[in-house]
């Protein structure tokens, strides 16, 4: 386990940040989507029931009844806050030590509530699946944006 822990900093330490071609790519197509804070996260719950299954307020729950409701509108603000925020960051290198404190924390809370590597893994795709069906997802925004998970995720699975 501590090896695992170890080879998971490395690779955030080694993960490069996302230029500045690639952060104009991001924040064109983010800007596309970043107000249907309801559609993004209800496309992420109904491909990937056990996601929302990890929020106490939804288990159980109808999704077609809960998209309507403001407590999934607030938490789905909630994400795309988050994201709206580290895409803000993204280009300069000087964000950097804010982009590893966002992510560091969100990994450190989301492992104590028990959400696994593949909840994440699941996150990614369905998100992917989402931008893909919404704006122009050409190979080099697919890329830009799969540099964007990594240096993400590299912050937030070192908590694994």
């Amino acid at each position: 386990m501590k090896l695992l822990i170890v080879v998971a900093a490395l690779i955030a330490a080694a993960q490069a940040s996302v230029d500045a071609g690639e952060a104009a790519l991001i924040k064109s197509t983010w800007n596309q989507v970043k107000t249907n804070e309801v559609d993004i996260l209800y496309a992420i719950f109904s491909a990937y029931p056990d996601i929302q299954a990890k929020f106490p307020a939804f288990v159980g729950k109808d999704l077609d009844s809960l998209k309507g409701s403001a407590p999934f509108a607030l938490h789905a603000s909630r994400i795309v806050s988050l994201i709206s925020q580290y895409v803000g960051l993204l280009g300069n290198d000087a964000n950097e030590p804010a982009i590893q404190t966002i992510f560091s924390q969100m990994g450190q809370t989301h492992y104590n509530r028990g959400v696994s590597q593949q909840q994440f893994t699941e996150f990614r795709t369905a998100f992917f699946n989402y931008m893909k069906g919404h704006v122009s997802f050409d190979a080099a925004t697919e890329t830009a944006w799969n540099d964007a998970f990594d240096q993400m995720f590299g912050y937030i699975l070192a908590k694994y």
